[in-house]
């Protein structure tokens, strides 16, 4: 069998081999006019691939589905425990059969996937597996498809700005800000801040705070990472 050279190469230890890193986003999701329906997969995407590449942690790619609250209509979701059930944990038995993995970091950039940090001790027991689920880009990005993804989508290259006009359009793009969603302003407060923040302030485009708000979310995670190693 051929020997591994587990130290070659800018790591932070060969032991960081162990640690895989895995995106949690979601790929059929309204963003308004000017971010693509799949900006959370690709934001999650990016912070998890860089994370592993300025760390040598395994990027184990992003996973294809998303779950989202029942009061929150504006992609194609799964529920917490399907996703849990019939996409994360085969992906991360796969991962764990072919990587001899001991850790995975899931990054998260979708809201509604939030829910699955409560089934997190549950699959840690089921595949004897250490998992931490680092929520930091949904923490700090601000109300949806508003100033902060706009900025950091116009970093990432993924926006249009010649629709920003008609993304801040309520009657045309509810979504945004989740201005138009009346049930998930009703049972969220933290929607309705959002809501109401987006509504009395606008959206900016700002490439420098979207890098801002991105290096912010990989300096996060690499924290995780140097936690799994101690």
């Amino acid at each position: 069998m051929v020997k591994l050279r587990y130290s070659a190469g800018k790591v932070f230890s060969r032991d960081v081999h162990q640690v895989g890193v895995l995106a949690l986003g979601s790929h059929l999701e309204n963003h308004g006019l000017s971010l693509p329906i799949d900006t959370d997969a690709k934001i999650a995407a990016y912070l998890g691939l860089e994370a592993a590449m300025r760390s040598g942690a395994k990027y184990l790619g992003v996973l294809y589905a998303a779950s989202e609250y029942h009061y929150v209509k504006h992609g194609v979701h799964v529920t917490p425990e399907e996703l849990v059930e019939e996409r994360l944990k085969p992906t991360l038995r796969a991962a764990l059969d072919n990587l001899n993995l001991k850790a995975v970091i899931l990054v998260n950039g979708h809201g509604g996937n939030v829910p699955v940090r409560d089934h997190i001790l549950e699959i840690q027991e089921e595949l004897d597996l250490k998992i931490i689920f680092n929520n930091k880009i949904v923490e700090i990005e601000g109300p949806h498809a508003g100033t902060g993804e706009l900025s950091m989508g116009a970093f990432l290259g993924i926006i249009d700005e010649t629709r920003l006009e008609e993304h801040c359009q309520p009657d045309k793009c509810p979504e945004v800000g989740m201005v138009g969603f009346k049930e998930a302003r009703e049972s969220s407060e933290g929607i309705n801040n959002g809501a109401l923040e987006l509504e009395s302030k606008g959206v900016i485009v700002d490439r420098e705070l979207g890098h801002e708000l991105l290096e912010i979310a990989i300096e996060d995670i690499l924290k995780d990472i140097m936690v799994l190693l101690n």
